[in-house]
């Protein structure tokens, strides 16, 4: 099997794989002809699914095997994926291959960059520049015929700019271990079934609704210490929705209880075409019926919640599907910002409720 390829959006695929990485250290990957899938499952809290079109990350892509449409299957670990992505933020091009190193299969990205030389001779110039007149006199060798002891008559010498400032290009290349996963096994990997929704909404600005969630969940842990409940469980957050615009974050313990609401969110019309039942039957049409205090709720860990919504830093737009009381599923919308005609790439997030 082979891959190769430029790196496009670097930018957005470092996020995308930092929001990632702070649910597990492992993921696992799908590429094909078309669409780069990764999966992160972490033994406890929120599943992921991210599906992109192969051009929203990669640019001249090569890939091969002798799987259906080329697919290949890697474990992949997120952490120094996302430090080789880091360095190459600000390179001048990033090239990725599956290859081998001592037997073993890695991905090596090479990343070229610049680097401008003369630094140490400007650094000089800079400190004799900072040092004043006073400097530039005692720099006069009065055994010199040329010297003049007026500093007016003084000439300078300056740098050859084309010699000695011009860029050289640096090529950094770093391996990332990876496994190549059989087919059989990754088919095992199943994405939760979930009922019809109850609640779709467009959620607020995820790094405002998680500076909230984080203020919440510190209060609870604030309060719980002070109480004595050292063994107690780990914070939970109640989110709420209903189909009039408005969500509702709250904590509850045993001696605080506070909420935050947000009004006029949207809450998008349902395409019929994608639906197994007509709208008049949806679950979400018989909540918009009953009226603004007919709400879907779900309680998350205030922790895991807080690693789902550093995806917000992907900037892309949320939809949050409440199935009341059992699971709530997130689709963030990553835009293709070079080509705004493309379609959005989904990053899906699973995260189950608890009991009350």
């Amino acid at each position: 099997m082979r891959f190769r390829t430029e790196l496009k959006n670097i930018r957005t695929f470092s996020k995308l794989t930092a929001a990632l990485s702070s649910l597990e250290k492992i993921a696992w990957v799908r590429l094909s002809d078309e669409t780069a899938r990764f999966t992160v499952i972490p033994d406890m809290g929120s599943q992921v699914w991210a599906s992109l079109a192969m051009d929203f990350i990669f640019d001249n892509y090569h890939i091969q095997s002798a799987e259906a449409n080329n697919t290949i299957n890697l474990e992949l670990p997120l952490q120094p994926l996302q430090r080789a992505l880091k360095s190459a933020l600000n390179s001048i091009s990033a090239s990725l291959r599956l290859t081998k190193k001592d037997g073993l299969p890695v991905l090596s990205l090479t990343i070229t960059t610049t680097t401008t030389a003369g630094s140490s001779t400007n650094a000089a110039a800079a400190a004799a520049a900072a040092a004043g007149p006073q400097a530039r006199t005692a720099a006069v060798d009065n055994d010199d015929p040329f010297a003049m002891g007026d500093e007016d008559e003084l000439f300078h010498a300056e740098h050859l700019e084309t010699s000695l400032r011009r860029e050289h290009e640096k090529i950094i290349t770093q391996d990332i271990p990876v496994r190549v996963l059989h087919p059989e096994t990754v088919e095992t990997i199943m994405q939760p079934k979930v009922r019809e929704p109850d609640v779709h909404i467009q959620l607020p600005p995820l790094l405002q609704l998680k500076a909230i969630s984080d203020r919440f969940t510190k209060l609870a842990q604030t309060t719980t210490a002070t109480g004595g409940g050292g063994g107690a469980k780990a914070p939970r957050l109640e989110l709420a929705a209903n189909m009039h615009g408005s969500l509702r974050l709250r904590i509850a313990t045993d001696t605080t209880d506070i909420a935050s609401v947000w009004s006029g969110l949207e809450n998008p019309e349902l395409d019929p075409a994608q639906l197994d039942r007509p709208l008049a039957e949806h679950p979400s049409t018989r909540f918009r019926e009953d009226g603004p205090d007919r709400w879907a709720t779900v309680r998350v860990d205030g922790k895991d919640w807080s690693r789902v919504l550093s995806v917000g830093r992907l900037e892309g737009r949320v939809i949050a599907c409440f199935a009341d009381d059992h699971a709530l599923i997130l689709y963030v919308y990553v835009p293709q910002y070079d080509d705004a005609s493309a379609d959005d790439s989904v990053v899906t997030y699973y995260v189950q409720s608890y009991s009350a």
